[in-house]
């Protein structure tokens, strides 16, 4: 008999190539945005949840990442028997919550103000990237947070949706983004936040642990397509990357690190307070060029990534 409905893991087969394939040739929509509609309404909410408590933020937290899951999960099946919209709307998701094209723009822009020692024009870009006072940072400074940045967003922006939607289909890609913005917004360690966004960083360390390893391991291997070297970054990856205070960021940094043979780490400073980051890397400090390497190396780990996401979700059946 002619079966009528194309298998979850079919769609997200097809999706996570012609997702990424939209994010790259296309980026972010300007306007009406999903992951900053998510953004606007968890800020509404939270106007209203917050509470100096886990649990509060516990809920918070929970409440939105389901919430957005199951809207997600509910068009899907909806599609079931529809297999070429299914497929669409499992692309459609997926451009939404990647975001490799973006941060790769954003890098470039700023490499391009350093290297023309625009370094006014390169700090006002700098918060687009990373969340650090930019106001007394230098050339190199301003280089080392563009890698940082790049490398700590492969897992996050890329191969993070990519693995959960070959896991969880539409739904696990949406929660993971969903996770992962709601870390960017409540889940850093300050005076409001340090119990209501608790539960939001740790679920968004659960989330991204296997993503970031599996981000890290794929820079290995292409270490050499961005000239850099296996060996070293394999010996970068396995002595430093449990090094940083993330479990994640520490990975995708140490490795990025050893394939630029660059050092990344250093003193940052966040909303007044400084932070000590321990040295990962045995190079110099990253410049221009080695952004435009970071970018290079970031954009084939997505490619690996997309093509392996694929590769299990064709295979397996849901």
């Amino acid at each position: 008999m002619l079966e009528l409905e194309t298998p979850l893991t079919a769609a997200m087969a097809i999706a996570s190539v012609a997702g990424l394939v939209a994010d790259r040739a296309v980026g972010d929509p300007r306007r009406g945005h999903p992951v900053a509609a998510f953004g606007a309404a968890a800020e509404k909410l939270e106007s209203v949840a917050y509470r100096p408590s886990r649990a509060a933020g516990a809920a918070y937290a929970a409440g939105l990442v389901c919430s957005s899951a199951s809207v997600a999960a509910l068009a899907d099946r909806m599609l079931r028997r529809a297999p070429r919209c299914r497929t669409f709307f499992a692309t459609a998701v997926m451009w939404s919550v990647l975001g490799g094209r973006s941060l790769e723009r954003h890098a470039r822009d700023l490499a391009s103000a350093v290297r023309r020692d625009d370094l006014d024009g390169a700090r006002a870009l700098a918060p687009a990237l990373v969340g650090r006072d930019p106001a007394d940072l230098d050339a190199t400074e301003l280089c080392r947070a563009a890698v940082e940045s790049v490398a700590e967003n492969t897992a996050d922006a890329v191969v993070g949706p990519l693995v959960w939607a070959a896991l969880a289909g539409p739904a696990g890609a949406v929660a993971y983004r969903a996770a992962n913005t709601l870390d960017a917004m409540v889940g850093h360690r300050s005076a409001r936040y340090e119990s209501f966004g608790w539960a939001a960083a740790r679920l968004d360390d659960v989330l991204t642990w296997f993503p970031a390893r599996t981000a890290a391991l794929l820079a290995v291997a292409l270490a050499p397509c961005a000239d850099g070297d296996v060996g070293r970054a394999a010996v970068t990856l396995w002595r430093d990357g449990r090094r940083h205070p993330s479990p994640n960021a520490g990975r995708l940094e140490s490795v990025f690190a050893g394939v630029l043979g660059v050092s990344l780490g250093g003193r940052n400073v966040y909303g007044g307070k400084v932070h000590d980051r321990p040295r990962l890397g045995d190079g110099p400090p990253p410049g221009p060029d080695d952004v435009e390497r970071a970018v290079r190396l970031s954009g084939l780990v997505g490619w690996a990534a997309a093509g392996l996401c694929a590769l299990v979700a064709g295979r397996c059946r849901p």
